[in-house]
């Protein structure tokens, strides 16, 4: 029922799931089992498949490793550096502020990996020309975002102000800030795109992808209503009450991705596995973003749509370098270079301004341009384009 992975060199681990929907078959890119029976107990095969610990209890481990992690580093970043108690949205506290969830990851994913008998880039960090896939992820990012100011500048829905900064002052905020999204997109890429959409890979199917999407969006529904959440004993911390209407950016997404899935999952596509976990990571990559202050249901859905696009880029360039950049430059090219709102929120140290200005369905008001119905023709631009770019590589190799 499954296909055999093909080398990470080549391409992302693709396996389709299996009937319970949490095991999967080994295959010559799979690192040896550590435990292999003929025959198992019941409390063996609820915990043990044929590759090891099963994948939901690879996620709640890395999960538990994760937050041991990052309230550790937190109380010591905020004992060294107790800006961050007042966070300002300038470049140096920033900076301190990714850098602490971004080793928290790197720790709890290296860990799971010496667990699972895997090297940390196992988890969609391998493939050909990684180099090449990142820096040119990170001129599409750009590319994407300056088009996107552009149409909103054209349509009068984005005014520009003066220059902030000069001389030295452009160079320095302008690295300290591209070290702070290669941070953010190192994190946020690392857990979605790579360590999630590897290990939902290997195990999902249908079924259980149904399932967490629809958890997703019972929790803001609950939450929405001032009740506690259903993915709050996941993360084992309360999560704030929702407030506007940015929920409903993950019920579409969640909708959006419906229809596809059930007809990968009716016609046992090859490699659909990837495309269940595709629609889970997306759709949560947009429900982490209600947190936001200052997001609307566009917002929310474009970060989601966006994600999507950053799976197709795993999908066909052979890892997450590709996400990484585009991640790194659109966020940079937004809050650096043009120093537009950011979820309500504007950075300090920008090299332009921005504000803007009329209807705020096409303006996106305090979100920012992502908060604009023009970015979904900017997101429709960078899944074209690789497409385009890297679909003649992809077309030759069997996945």
């Amino acid at each position: 029922m499954e296909p055999e992975t093909e080398s990470p060199e080549r391409s992302p681990a693709v396996p389709d799931a299996s009937k319970d929907g949490l095991s999967t078959r080994p295959s010559a890119a799979d690192p040896v089992p550590f435990r292999q029976m003929d025959k198992q107990s019941g409390f063996d095969a609820l915990l043990i498949g044929p590759n090891g610990l099963r994948a939901g209890w690879t996620i709640v481990l890395f999960v538990l490793l994760f937050r041991l992690f990052l309230m550790t580093f937190s109380t010591i970043a905020l004992g060294i550096y107790p800006g961050l108690a007042r966070y300002d949205y300038s470049p140096i506290t920033t900076l301190v502020s990714e850098l602490v969830p971004f080793v928290a990851m790197l720790l709890a994913g290296a860990l799971v990996g010496l667990f699972e008998h895997r090297p940390i880039v196992d988890y969609n960090l391998t493939g050909p020309r990684r180099g090449v896939s990142f820096f040119s992820g990170a001129v599409a990012g750009f590319v994407a975002l300056s088009l996107l100011v552009g149409g909103l500048a054209l349509g009068g829905w984005l005014r520009f102000g003066p220059m902030t900064l000069s001389g030295a002052s452009i160079l320095k905020f302008g690295v300290l800030w591209g070290c702070v999204f290669l941070l953010v997109g190192g994190f946020e890429e690392g857990t979605f795109r790579c360590f999630l959409q590897f290990t939902l890979t290997r195990s999902i199917n249908f079924w259980w992808a149904l399932a967490i999407v629809g958890v997703l969006c019972a929790d803001l529904l609950l939450r929405s209503r001032g009740q506690v959440g259903l993915v709050a004993f996941f993360w084992m911390t309360p999560l704030s009450p929702v407030t506007g209407n940015g929920f409903w950016g993950v019920f579409a997404a969640g909708a959006l991705g419906l229809a596809p899935c059930v007809v990968v999952h009716l016609r046992k596509v090859e490699g659909g596995g990837f495309w269940q976990a595709a629609w889970v990571t997306s759709t949560l990559f947009g429900f982490i973003h209600t947190g936001n202050n200052g997001e609307n249901w566009i917002g929310i859905f474009a970060a989601a749509a966006i994600g999507f696009v950053f799976c197709v880029s795993v999908w066909v360039t052979g890892s997450a370098w590709w996400a990484i950049g585009c991640h790194a430059g659109w966020d940079w090219a937004e809050t650096y270079f043009y120093g537009t709102a950011d979820s309500g929120m504007q950075a300090q140290g920008h090299y332009m301004t921005a504000s803007p200005a009329g209807n705020v369905l096409w303006s996106g008001g305090t979100d920012g341009p992502e908060g604009s119905l023009l970015v979904l023709g900017a997101i429709l631009l960078l899944l074209v384009g690789l497409v385009v770019v890297y679909g003649r590589e992809k077309a030759g190799i069997r996945d």
